[in-house]
């Protein structure tokens, strides 16, 4: 449970935390987002969050709410007051407060910076990993830009929504030419039949996921070759081993895709072994 929130300078308890009715986030959308793993009380990946979360406000022309050094103080702090040692932070940034009128506001409009943390079971998450999960897929209706980490996350709602209502655990999108684009709230994987492993490349179409930058280091350092392509739904179905990769699960085995069991429908011995190297290459911060 949150406990303490930060919202624009103050550490508020989390009942009395919020923002302004007007804010442009709460209105359009108008703001980014960052999710970073804690582990042991520590950041992973904190320099390539960072670094995703300025790209992202560039694209929206919306400034960075402070320095990169003082947000990461923000985020030790938080994860402080709440007591995480095993867990998940997150940040937003908006545009800021200005009446409603969909132009950008003219002025000086500071942007809100919100950040809270939250402890997650890591025991539960292991179990699942040995266990492996379920997706669905279903057609993809994001917008054209997937790339910036907005809060515009509505269409991937709906998605994991009929997903958890079907028994699976993830969804993944579909472009409208069979292709798999990523997961709602994750990037997607296969290995094919030949012990290929495959990933759609990144562009407009797909969040360029940290933890996926990450598993390409490791894939580097273990001289495992990676085919970076489009794959089918259909190939997806006949794939050897499938997974998904995202800060809350890191290396997650998928082992069902539309109730159809992926290879002998236990977690695959390199989606084991992926997972089980993650946090040898992921950067850890100091507390």
């Amino acid at each position: 449970m949150t406990r303490v929130v930060y919202v624009n300078g103050r550490y508020l308890p989390y009942a009395h935390a919020g923002v302004h009715v007007e804010d442009r986030g709460f209105q359009f959308a108008d703001a980014i987002y960052e999710v970073c793993e804690v582990l042991d009380g520590r950041l992973v990946d904190e320099t390539r969050h960072m670094e995703r979360l300025e790209r992202s406000l560039t694209e929206l022309r919306i400034p960075m709410p402070m320095a990169r050094r003082a947000l990461g103080r923000v985020l030790r702090e938080t994860i402080r007051r709440n007591r995480v040692r095993t867990g998940l932070v997150y940040l937003q940034v908006t545009r800021g407060v200005a009446p409603r009128d969909f132009p950008f506001p003219k002025g000086d409009i500071s942007p809100t910076l919100v950040c809270l943390a939250r402890r997650v079971d890591g025991a539960a998450r292991a179990e699942r990993a040995e266990a492996g999960i379920s997706v669905r897929t279903m057609p993809d209706i994001r917008w054209g830009r997937c790339d910036i980490k907005t809060v515009m996350l509505l269409p991937a709602v709906l998605a994991k929504e009929a997903a958890t209502e079907e028994g699976a655990q993830e969804a993944w999108l579909v472009d409208c030419n069979g292709f798999v684009t990523e997961g709602a709230s994750s990037n997607a994987w296969i290995m094919d039949r030949s012990g290929a492993l495959i990933t759609r490349p990144t562009g407009n179409a797909i969040l360029p996921g940290v933890t996926r930058r990450t598993l390409l280091d490791l894939l580097s350092r273990e001289k495992i070759p990676l085919i970076e392509r489009p794959f089918t739904v259909a190939e997806a179905l006949s794939a050897r081993e499938a997974f998904i990769t995202s800060a809350s699960g890191t290396v997650m085995p998928v082992v069902a895709i539309d109730k159809k069991s992926i290879g002998n429908g236990h977690p695959g011995e390199l989606t084991l072994r992926l997972r089980s190297f993650f946090h040898q290459i992921a950067e850890l911060s100091d507390e």
